[in-house]
């Protein structure tokens, strides 16, 4: 049963960092300010997300134009030490690849 469109749920089973990677692995050239709406936090909380995983080396940002474009590596381990045996491509996999194979609605 997934949560009804409205009913907000107070708290999700991901992180913001996870949503904000899921985001950019979805759409590489998004905007902050599209990614801020989806997740639901600030185009600053996302910024200083984008530089975390950068940082980490989760992702990389290079400049297509005037927009940035960002590059997820993927083979990487997740961080925590329950599923650091996984990789974020497991977490893509998980979260994602139904999504891309579902119909249109």
């Amino acid at each position: 049963m997934s949560p009804r469109p409205g009913n907000e749920a107070p708290w999700t089973f991901l992180t913001n960092h996870a949503h904000v990677l899921l985001c950019l692995a979805l759409n590489p050239e998004a905007r902050m300010r599209d990614v801020s709406s989806k997740v639901g936090i600030t185009e600053r909380a996302v910024q200083k997300i984008v530089a975390d995983l950068e940082e980490a080396g989760y992702l990389t940002r290079s400049r297509d134009g005037r927009r940035n474009r960002y590059e997820i590596h993927s083979h990487l381990p997740l961080r925590h030490p329950v599923e650091c045996h996984r990789s974020v491509d497991s977490l893509l996999a998980l979260v994602l690849e139904p999504a891309r194979r579902a119909p249109p609605r």
